[in-house]
């Protein structure tokens, strides 16, 4: 094994620190209070939880990894993804808002963006003042984001942005988007830049709202941009650079959709461990069978080792270390986690996992966009695989 590798893992350290908790115990404690009550009702209306979303905003939880000359609330990585599992444990949709909007649309302008780009937008989005979507996905492009479609052609100090993007979290609801576009026809991934856009400009429409699966009170939806007007200081970051600040982004979403996962896992894991001492079969209590005990057993353990990957990104990130392997193998490895969790969920909880009136069905239809959404299990091997040829 290549002494590098052991030399650049992170100092061991299983104890969070008073603030992290701090972080943890408020966010569960504002989740119990406001995201509890109605989250049943808001998956089968599929509505987008507005008031909720202003809640959190007020809480400072919209924008709480950025800094506090932005409107953030200059916190660590590690804090953030507590926070994020805290929401997901119950509501995977609100948690997959607050990653989407905070690591994708708000990350690549904090990434990417110049001092007065995150004066104007960046400070809005960490207050919660308006939400963020990241437009990248197309109807033709999905895991090759270097094919996409979508242009934006220069005409004196404006650039002129037409396409369509499709799958687009926060797509009718957000005010500010990032839209990635073909700047430089022919150029593959060395033509693509990266623009900040208003959704109130003319030409920008969003599609109806997805009918999915699950995520069900997540907004979804295509944006489609006819003839936009972009100022020339809109453009995000570097000309033809856009490719490259958009792995870079998708390397932090990857930890928030790994702490996403495990959110959603931990709350099959819990609700199956409060059925099954609840649910006798044979005078037993089933949590004193075997079978259902190892199935208990493994979804603790494994719980545990995703939150220990996606804690060792998030903590490589803070130190800004390299992680982009690490990102990878916390979100492929956590995300299949939430599906085998919440399909054993199912499986505990019999005909009543079936139904609507236990929890543990809806976190297996929202469990499973994890192993696709930014980057399937599929790209993660591959990520994965290129990482380790470089060490090795």
């Amino acid at each position: 094994m290549s002494t590098d590798l052991i030399n650049s893992s992170p100092s061991l350290c299983f104890e969070l620190s008073e603030d992290q908790q701090l972080i943890r115990e408020s966010v569960r404690d504002f989740v119990k209070r406001h995201v509890v009550p109605g989250v049943k009702e808001r998956d089968a209306s599929k509505a987008f939880p507005h008031d909720i979303i202003q809640l959190l905003a007020d809480q400072g939880l919209m924008g709480m990894i950025y800094p506090e000359a932005y409107g953030g609330g200059g916190v660590g990585a590690i804090s953030y993804c507590l926070a994020i599992e805290e929401i997901a444990r119950w509501d995977a949709s609100l948690a997959l808002t607050v990653a989407s909007h905070t690591s994708l649309a708000s990350g690549h302008i904090e990434l990417a963006g110049t001092h007065e780009q995150k004066e104007k937008y960046l400070t809005p989005l960490s207050r919660g003042e308006k939400l963020g979507a990241w437009c990248l996905t197309e109807p033709g492009s999905g895991s090759d984001s270097s094919g996409l479609k979508t242009t934006a052609e220069k005409r004196g100090d404006k650039w002129i942005l037409n396409g369509t993007k499709m799958f687009i979290t926060q797509g009718s609801v957000g005010g500010i988007y990032v839209v990635l576009a073909k700047t430089e026809q022919n150029k593959g991934t060395k033509g693509i830049s990266a623009f900040i856009v208003e959704r109130e400009w003319d030409g920008i429409t969003p599609g109806s709202k997805m009918e999915k699966l699950g995520m069900n009170s997540s907004d979804t939806t295509e944006v489609h941009f006819e003839n936009v007007e972009i100022p020339e200081e809109n453009l995000l970051g570097e000309l033809n650079e856009g490719f490259v600040d958009t792995m870079k982004v998708l390397d932090g979403g990857r930890i928030g959709i790994g702490a996403l996962s495990v959110g959603i896992a931990r709350g099959a894991f819990e609700e199956s461990m409060k059925y099954s001492r609840e649910r006798s079969q044979f005078d037993t209590p089933i949590g004193d069978f075997q079978a259902i005990e190892q199935k208990l057993a493994d979804m603790a353990t494994e719980i545990d080792a995703a939150r220990f990957l996606v804690h060792r990104a998030a903590w490589l990130k803070e130190q800004e270390k390299s992680y982009t392997k690490e990102a990878s193998m916390a979100k492929l490895f956590a995300s299949e986690l939430a599906v085998r969790a919440a399909d054993d969920a199912v499986q505990i909880h019999g005909g009543y996992g079936y139904i609507k009136e236990y929890h543990v069905e809806r976190f297996l239809r929202d469990a499973k966009l994890m192993t696709i959404g930014e980057g399937t299990s599929e790209i993660q091997r591959k990520i994965i695989g290129r990482e380790l040829k470089k060490e090795f």
